[in-house]
């Protein structure tokens, strides 16, 4: 009943019609005085359903009071235009990033075809003389000893299956370290 009351009552007062946007939503405002005070109540009457969701920024401002002017229609187009350019500029730069991505991709899959260096043909371009195939030999049969060595040991201590630290020292226990003094 009220909202009738108000919509009647509304053609009697001397609103202004302030402007127009593009969705067809009118923009009113009108002065009041309020307990001796000029006030200024703004206002949207919608095109259709009440969608807040369909009034642009610059009358979001008006109505709030954040400018004090309501924004014109010369300004509107250009205000559109603008964001025009703004969205080809982006589906721009999406463009170039996915052309980028797409290559990068490529060269990737270029490189990952491409193997790493074997060092084994490498060695085999540089003559050795006798020298270097006993030092070869003799370095190759002291590898092996070595490796058979540290496999033995690696054999004989059997790892204990435990939750604390453990050291490399005999005498290591876990949880006995103390800062020095």
């Amino acid at each position: 009943m009220s909202k009738l009351f108000k919509k009647i009552a509304g053609f009697f007062t001397d609103r202004t019609l302030m402007g127009v946007d593009k969705a067809g939503n009118r923009y009113f405002f009108v002065k009041e005085e309020i307990d001796g005070i000029m006030k200024e109540k703004r206002w949207v009457v919608f095109k259709g359903e009440d969608d807040p969701t369909s009034i642009p920024v610059e009358w979001i401002c008006w109505l709030n009071g954040q400018r004090k002017k309501a924004p014109t229609p010369e300004e509107m187009m250009e205000l559109e235009a603008r964001r025009e350019r703004v969205r080809q500029n982006v589906a721009l730069l999406k463009k170039e990033e996915m052309e980028r991505k797409s290559k990068e991709s490529n060269l990737r899959k270029v490189v990952s075809t491409v193997a790493g260096p074997n060092l084994k043909s490498f060695i085999r371009q540089f003559p050795t003389g006798s020298e270097g195939a006993q030092d070869n030999e003799g370095s190759a049969a002291k590898d092996s000893l070595r490796n058979s060595e540290e496999n033995e040991a690696a054999k004989e201590k059997p790892i204990p299956e435990s939750s604390e630290p453990m050291g490399s020292g005999q005498t290591f226990r876990p949880g006995t370290w103390q800062p020095p003094t």
